[in-house]
């Protein structure tokens, strides 16, 4: 027979593990391109249909998936709402926003706000600029960090072995003919722009789509982010974010600055 220990580990294995399972459904379900059919939540997933079905119930129950009257799920109101008062009360959004407009006003192009979370950035903010241009990136939205200039710029904050680490285990797709490919190819790029202090993205995860980014770090808080101008190929040049690259800099030590006298500790 098992001793009480055991069982209370087994009892934390299974919670977990069901959590983790219920999360993984969450993704799968917010992350799609549109409303899923429980058939193709099975066939991505790797739960039997019944314990399928009574997760996807579960999660219904409580708001956190919707159904509507053809069966298909989509995110529930619920985790909206978690997710907008999660983003209003996020600190460092908050803390980089009046940095963000000021770079907005300068350059008049779009402004974005990530942070690195694995082998993707998570856009926080994202200032429109002046003549709005239609790309992928919203708040909220994840996309690959080796192929934009803010997940470039965030993983050159990374030490060398961290950052070993996390290329080998990226699984690169080619979006554009400019993009970065191999793990060589990014290693390479990452050393360049440790040596200048800035990314570019030249059409690399969407084509006629510029930016130029700069690293927002910290040790002690592992704080892996980064900001960017971005605007179309056809009017933001080479040069021009050459031009705009120190001050993307600038605002990205601003936004380091504020951080660690706002966010550090208090003596």
């Amino acid at each position: 027979m098992n001793s009480e220990s055991e069982k209370s580990s087994h009892r934390r294995n299974t919670e977990t593990g069901t959590l983790g399972k219920l999360v993984a459904l969450l993704d799968l379900v917010g992350l799609a391109d549109g409303p899923m059919r429980f058939t193709d939540i099975l066939s991505l997933s790797d739960q039997p249909r019944g314990t399928l079905h009574r997760q996807l119930s579960h999660l219904v129950e409580e708001g956190l998936l919707e159904v509507d009257r053809d069966g298909r799920y989509t995110i529930g109101i619920r985790l909206l709402k978690l997710a907008s008062r999660s983003w209003s009360r996020n600190e460092f959004r908050a803390l980089a926003e009046p940095h963000l407009r000021r770079l907005q006003d300068v350059t008049g192009e779009t402004v974005h706000l990530g942070i690195l979370r694995g082998f993707e950035v998570i856009y926080l903010d994202k200032v429109e600029g002046r003549q709005s241009v239609r790309m992928y990136s919203q708040i909220g939205n994840a996309s690959p960090a080796y192929c934009t200039g803010v997940g470039k710029a965030a993983l050159s904050v990374l030490d060398d072995a961290e950052l070993a680490e996390r290329i080998t285990a990226i699984e690169f797709r080619r979006y554009t003919e400019h993009t970065l490919c191999s793990k060589a190819e990014l290693l390479a790029a990452i050393q360049q722009i440790r040596a200048r202090g800035y990314a570019f993205d030249r059409e690399e995860h969407e084509s006629g789509i510029c930016c130029v980014a700069a690293p927002i770090g910290t040790d002690r808080d592992h704080m892996l982010a980064g900001v960017s101008v971005t605007g179309p190929a056809y009017r933001v040049t080479t040069a021009k974010l050459e031009e705009w690259a120190p001050l993307v800099v600038s605002a990205a030590d601003s936004i380091m600055a504020d951080m660690y006298d706002r966010m550090g500790p208090k003596r």
